[in-house]
């Protein structure tokens, strides 16, 4: 399960969750939509980016044990 392959998923799908979460938050408070403080911003992008980790692991438990991906290749 915690092979090179799957570690590299589950890393590359947490930072793409947290840059997304990032960068939509940042963009609504440019935007005028919400205002949120930098910091706030940069806990709620960890959290996005915990969650993604979290289902990474359950992930293996449904579709490939090898890979952090939900489906079955």
């Amino acid at each position: 399960m915690y092979n090179k392959k799957f570690l590299n998923d589950l890393a590359e799908r947490a930072i793409k969750t947290f840059a997304q979460t990032f960068i939509a938050l940042t963009g609504s408070d440019m935007a005028g939509i919400f205002t949120i403080a930098t910091v706030d911003t940069l806990k709620v992008s960890l959290g996005a980016a915990l969650l993604s980790v979290l289902s990474s692991i359950a992930s293996t438990q449904v579709g490939d044990s090898e890979s952090a991906s939900l489906t079955k290749n």
